[in-house]
């Protein structure tokens, strides 16, 4: 009745013991050993089953976000060839130096701005920012470096073709990656402030775009009404969030702000970046892990760095260090700069403030006080000059557009001893300078030094004999030229603001 299963009772049990003697004790000794491997219950299996299929798909996401990654970012060669005495530094630990650039190239997806007539060979650097991290991550110094200043770049080598390319005299800054790639522009700004840049980070139009996207708009403040046709931005007076086109335009817009120069785009740059810092930082962006992907992401597939920064670990050491600095601590700093001589659409440094911060930069990290020089000791007795001043051949140059100056200044030059001095009338121009021919390097430097001139302001010209002051508008009365305004603080503090500062862009209302 109980189909293949046999009942088995109390006397088959016993009969069974008999047979086989012994075996009632091995059978229930066995049976106890046995209790205690029991299958596990059904619903242990099953979250061991959840649990080890969870651990794959983290894995498995994990490896697929690093390959990701990795497979986004493009490197190129840190160096042109430029010489480099440090050692090699610890991402980790070390102060770090960073040159961060925006490229103006139209391949790609940034077709939409422009033909490749628009940036030839590797492109030019529209954004140029030397980003200075300190050993104990307590300050951050973010420097600009206006496009329009014009700089001497050292002679540079393509490192993917081998090709060479000479030393350029007062180019244009931005120009420096063009020919021979990032390295160059690299080698530019190291020969520049005296510092050796430890990496850098190049990203394009897109960048911009799409990390305005991810982080849900940017916050940005302007005086009055912006309607630019050249750039598309287009702002009511106030504060308004912009991201994607508007947040580029923003950045890119030469004629929106200030006076429709460089130094106008600069500020609103750096007013957009304190900005996006505190976005981050309060809304704990850098601590949700969903969103940092995201955000990586976005970052990797529009940039290039160097070989140093070419590894996920590496740009991720770069992030930690960034994410619990206080933005009242992220000094957003202009290089001091003046408007060329020879051209005011163009700059040259302002010196002795610019000498004077790249000094302070060099020395520490924590610019939020003034800079101020270094002392020097002045030597026991002047010394003499190797030449006899009566003897050179010192021209006026009359573009202050007052007739007679010449007199005057040709007046001030004898009382220096300078005698040999012709005067002559020249086409107009904004501010003074002083030229001179092979040979006459340390008279220039004296004339110059008598007129409160900066080195800025000489240069070595083939057209002349001997030295020329070609005195300006700026030179038009008094015994010395009018000290031209300058891009630094006036309270003596080189930083424009932090990022904690929530600053309102001036706009320009003058127009183009």
């Amino acid at each position: 009745m109980f189909g293949s299963k046999k009942f088995r009772g109390p006397e088959q049990e016993a009969s069974n013991s008999a047979a086989y003697p012994g075996q009632g004790e091995l059978y229930a000794a066995s049976s106890r050993r046995r209790r205690p491997f029991r299958s596990a219950p059904r619903w242990m299996k099953a979250a061991v089953a959840v649990v080890a299929v969870l651990l794959l798909g983290v894995l498995a996401f994990g490896g697929y976000w690093a390959w990701r990654l990795q497979s986004n970012i493009s490197t190129a060669a840190l160096s042109a060839g430029g010489e480099r005495t440090e050692g090699a530094v610890n991402d980790s630990t070390d102060r770090l130096q960073i040159l961060v650039l925006g490229s103006d190239t139209r391949s790609g997806n940034n077709g939409q701005y422009g033909s490749a007539d628009d940036s030839s060979g590797y492109g030019q650097s529209d954004v140029m920012m030397l980003v200075d991290i300190s050993a104990d991550n307590k300050h951050v110094n973010v420097v600009s470096l206006p496009r329009d200043l014009l700089v001497n770049i050292p002679a540079c080598t393509d490192s993917k073709t081998g090709q060479k390319f000479p030393a350029q005299q007062g180019a244009m800054i931005n120009s420096a990656m063009a020919q021979a790639g990032i390295g160059c522009a690299v080698d530019t700004v190291n020969k520049l402030t005296g510092l050796e840049v430890d990496h850098f980070m190049m990203a394009d139009f897109n960048a911009v775009k799409e990390l305005s996207n991810a982080v849900g708009g940017v916050d940005v403040c302007v005086s009055d009404a912006v309607n630019d046709p050249d750039s598309g931005l287009h702002l009511p007076a106030g504060t308004s969030q912009v991201q994607g086109e508007q947040a580029l335009a923003f950045l890119r817009t030469r004629h929106g702000f200030a006076n429709g120069g460089d130094l106008g785009r600069i500020k609103a740059q750096q007013g957009f970046l304190a900005s996006l810092t505190r976005k981050l930082k309060s809304e704990g962006t850098l601590g949700n892990p969903q969103k940092v992907l995201t955000i990586a992401d976005t970052v990797t597939k529009n940039l290039t760095v160097d070989s140093g920064l070419s590894s996920v670990p590496s740009l991720l050491t770069i992030a930690n260090r960034l994410k619990n600095i206080d933005p009242a601590s992220v000094n957003f700093i202009t290089t001091p700069t003046v408007p060329a001589p020879q051209d005011p659409n163009r700059l040259v440094l302002d010196e002795p403030a610019a000498s004077n911060f790249f000094a302070a930069l060099r020395s520490n990290p924590d610019l939020s006080q003034p800079a101020t020089a270094a002392p020097t000791q002045a030597p026991a007795t002047p010394a003499a000059p190797a030449y006899d001043k009566a003897l050179q051949p010192v021209s006026i140059a009359n573009g202050t557009g007052v007739t007679g100056r010449s007199n005057a200044i040709a007046g001030l030059l004898s009382d220096a001893g300078f005698t040999k001095v012709t005067k002559l009338q020249a086409q107009a121009q904004s501010q003074t300078m002083v030229y001179y021919s092979a040979g006459f390097q340390d008279v220039a430097a004296d004339v110059a030094a008598l007129f409160g001139l900066p080195a800025a302001s000489v240069q070595k010209v083939a057209n002349i004999q001997g030295v020329q002051l070609y005195a300006g508008a700026d030179f038009a009365t008094g015994t010395k030229p009018a000290a031209p305004p300058s891009s630094a603080d006036s309270s003596g503090s080189v930083v424009a603001q932090t990022g904690s500062d929530q600053t309102c862009e001036a706009t320009n209302t003058a127009g183009r």
